[in-house]
């Protein structure tokens, strides 16, 4: 018979359905709120360095 193999799983559909859906909303999110590494460490040395410029601006009144 060749109906056998037609038959289609509904749970297989709605997980792969379900995953897709994850990894989109994901992806999404990647790029709305995401950086990557060498920006974050961009963006700490760049405070460490500002950081460093204050604390060499200070007054030792104490």
């Amino acid at each position: 018979m060749s109906a056998d193999k037609n038959v289609i799983n509904l749970n297989q559909i709605r997980k792969a359905k379900a995953r897709a859906d994850k990894r989109a909303l994901a992806d999404e999110n990647a790029v709305k709120f995401g950086r990557s590494k060498a920006q974050k460490a961009l963006e700490q040395a760049q405070t460490a360095k500002a950081k460093a410029i204050l604390d060499a601006h200070k007054k030792d009144d104490r």
